[in-house]
């Protein structure tokens, strides 16, 4: 063997579902700046039915919700830690979550999930009380439609996370396939994380 074909360089080529992911997400954030770019047209239109409508919402409740979505992000990047060193699941009791596998990190990320999600639900409950609904007004349209898709992509997000735990169980032995697998969920899941604190600060904080 020459010493040419020993200094010879790898090709390392990007990974393709990575790489789909992220340009798909990129389709994502167009659209969502799309909605985002409605809600300031409407509102600069009528910026009296806003300021009447919005004090209808549950600043608190929906900060704490979002504080819960949040920390699911930072859980969701512990179970890529994990299965980047390819550990799939715990290796000590389960209190002890310093061993804790990409398994556990993604349960309790879908457990968080769904508490946002079943948040969300709820206020949508409490607003219909006020008579906020995707009827009423421009304002609920607009409320309704861009909190109800974000929290379509969430719920997506959470079958996501059933799919990549159930590959998880299914193999023998956990390797880069699925570490790949774990690290594009999260992508997605960071995603939906970054556009609900875009759209809580629009909706919720910005007077």
């Amino acid at each position: 063997m020459s010493t040419a074909s020993l200094t010879r360089p790898t090709l390392n080529r990007p990974n393709v579902v990575q790489v789909g992911t992220i340009v798909w997400l990129g389709s994502e954030v167009m659209f969502f700046a799309g909605i985002f770019a409605v809600y300031f047209t409407l509102r600069g239109a009528a910026p009296e039915l806003w300021a009447t409508e919005s004090a209808k919402l549950t600043v608190p409740f929906s900060a704490v919700n979002t504080l819960i979505l949040v920390l699911s992000s930072v859980t969701c990047q512990f179970g890529v830690f994990a299965a980047e060193r390819l550990q799939a699941h715990r290796t000590a009791r389960w209190w002890n979550w310093s061993k804790w596998g990409a398994v556990e990190w993604f349960y309790l990320t879908f457990a968080m999930g769904a508490v946002f999600v079943v948040g969300q639900v709820y206020e949508y409950a409490l607003l219909t009380t006020e008579w906020l609904t995707i009827n009423s007004s421009a304002y609920g349209t607009i409320f309704y439609f861009s909190t109800g898709l974000h929290g379509l992509h969430v719920t997506a997000g959470l079958v996501a996370f059933l799919f990549v735990i159930g590959r998880i169980y299914s193999v023998k032995r956990f390797t880069h396939r699925e570490a790949t697998s774990a690290i594009a969920i999260s992508y997605y899941w960071h995603f939906v994380d970054v556009v609900w604190i875009g759209l809580f600060g629009v909706i919720y904080l910005l007077k």
